[in-house]
């Protein structure tokens, strides 16, 4: 009886014990919950913080050496920061990339991050490649063969047409988001510099959709491939469950939420990259607390034969 009486009272301090500390965790936090990759961002970072600072080791995955949310198949693919290889960019300067799309995957383009360090300098493209650079962090002046500078920010993008004659040049610090393409020419049109930011793209009508849509690029023929900046606020997703024979490259910038490609569905956050070949099935959802922004390649404006 003494036994029971004994263990009763311990029972009893053991509960008393875990409803304080209940509510204390119910009022400093409204409830207690594990941390997750789907934590609300904090508003006190720089714009695209996440990209340049990412999540490399969430506290319920740091008991799983070797883990990575990474994933290669025939048509598409998932990069996530944890399996950046950054190295030497041929032709720059101080600068280091990671290559996140190329066409060993299977994609006729590149995307990749560059790093660039203090006194660094880009190089030239390969011979009728185009580039588009995007400001993820840090200032970058590009020059162009006129003498003709222009300082980019963040959230501010260029377009650099084939053959064109230009450098970029960062006195402390940047990281760009790149890609380029070999230029699928047409007859009597050409392509020209373009120098802008996010702010000033108009938003455009999205029919049957609620995500906010802006395009960086002209829609114009002499273009064959446009970048998209599209939003989506918490709980908002595509309707369209999209299958067609344009391939696509993907930065998320701010953010998080579920990726369906093909018949797999990805958790994903800021920093993480995609490829989605043609034909593969794609469809995505903001979950989370705060605004979804990605950047999107798109090829467009030719025959697919």
């Amino acid at each position: 009886m003494q036994t029971f009486t004994a263990y009763s009272t311990r029972a009893s301090i053991l509960v008393s014990i875990s409803l304080s500390l209940l509510k204390v965790a119910v009022s400093v936090e409204g409830i207690c919950s594990a941390t997750s990759i789907f934590d609300a961002d904090s508003n006190s970072y720089p714009l695209y913080w996440k990209v340049t600072n990412p999540t490399l080791s969430p506290s319920h995955l740091q008991d799983l050496p070797g883990f990575t949310r990474s994933v290669y198949k025939r048509d598409h693919a998932l990069i996530t920061p944890e399996s950046h290889v950054f190295s030497p960019i041929p032709e720059w300067t101080n600068t280091l990339g990671a290559f996140l799309i190329t066409p060993a995957m299977g994609s006729h383009f590149v995307m990749y991050l560059a790093k660039m360090e203090d006194n660094s300098r880009s190089g030239l493209p390969p011979y009728d490649v185009e580039r588009f650079i995007f400001v993820l962090q840090g200032t970058v002046t590009l020059t162009n063969m006129s003498g003709i500078s222009h300082k980019l920010t963040v959230d501010s993008f260029a377009y650099l047409p084939p053959n064109f004659e230009h450098s970029l040049k960062c006195d402390a610090s940047a990281t760009l988001a790149v890609f380029e393409r070999r230029y699928a020419s047409l007859e009597n049109h050409v392509t020209e510099q373009i120098v802008a930011s996010t702010e000033k793209q108009p938003l455009l009508e999205t029919p049957g959709e609620v995500f906010e849509l802006r395009k960086l690029l002209p829609t114009t023929a002499p273009y064959d491939f446009n970048i998209h900046i599209m939003d989506f606020q918490p709980g908002e997703f595509l309707n369209v469950k999209e299958v067609h024979y344009n391939q696509h490259g993907l930065l998320l910038l701010e953010g998080q939420g579920i990726y369906r490609l093909g018949d797999s569905w990805y958790p994903v956050q800021a920093g993480d990259a995609i490829w989605m070949a043609p034909f593969v099935p794609q469809w995505y959802a903001a979950l989370g607390k705060t605004r979804t922004r990605y950047l999107l390649y798109k090829d467009v404006n030719r025959n697919p034969l």
